[in-house]
């Protein structure tokens, strides 16, 4: 979808500094957004192919007799909640964002807000999963011990760097935002926002597939 440009409305001369810094656009490119858009479902793609893999290589390692059940920290229920709740907050931002004209509105600043929650709850995210391998490791299980524990560290690791990826990306459009004298991209808010989902709605697969496999 292409972004459109609000452009700066002249006034009188004693206006003019206000209306500098108070309108700044939202800017976009027709062809810069379907490019950037096909290059996330391009990623998108690549990535559930590259877990698509591992899937079926835990199904095919589970037949050996080596394989035994594992039992799941308790701090990924919570850290689902995080994640999860962090794609309510992000879209809320998105949608916050979709209503503002510009980057000074209270549509802009409520995004903001809504934005930084959602960093924050990723942020958390990434900490409960660290938590999660250190309760493993208190308990005897490494990378190394059993294919159940490989398994669920090399899933759970690959995860979080890309949850780490969408982390930057939100805190690259936080300074965006909140850099009020520069333009700002939307199609980068709408891109990152698919991808967030993308990644909250794979690790829901990856939680569920290590409760049952793992």
């Amino acid at each position: 979808m292409a972004s459109t440009v609000t452009p700066i409305v002249p006034g009188s001369a004693d206006l003019s500094s206000r209306n500098n810094r108070l309108a700044v656009p939202f800017v976009g490119s027709s062809s810069a957004d379907r490019a950037s858009r096909s290059g996330i479902w391009v990623g998108i793609f690549a990535i559930t192919m590259s877990f698509a893999a591992f899937t079926s290589a835990l199904f095919v390692r589970q037949g050996t007799p080596d394989w035994a059940h594992l039992v799941m920290p308790s701090v990924l229920y919570l850290n689902t909640l995080f994640l999860l709740a962090s794609s309510i907050t992000l879209e809320i931002s998105r949608r916050s964002l979709t209503a503002a004209t510009i980057i000074e509105s209270d549509h802009a600043r409520r995004a903001k807000i809504w934005l930084l929650a959602t960093f924050v709850l990723g942020t958390a995210f990434c900490v409960g999963q660290y938590m999660a391998w250190q309760q493993l490791r208190a308990a005897g299980f490494y990378l190394a011990t059993n294919p159940n524990s490989s398994f669920f560290y090399v899933l759970t690791f690959i995860h979080v760097l890309h949850v780490l990826l969408g982390v930057a990306a939100i805190v690259y459009l936080l300074g965006r935002l909140m850099a009020s004298h520069s333009t700002f991209r939307r199609s980068l808010f709408e891109n990152t926002a698919v991808y967030w989902h993308f990644i909250g709605v794979l690790w829901v697969y990856l939680f569920l597939l290590c409760l049952v496999k793992l």
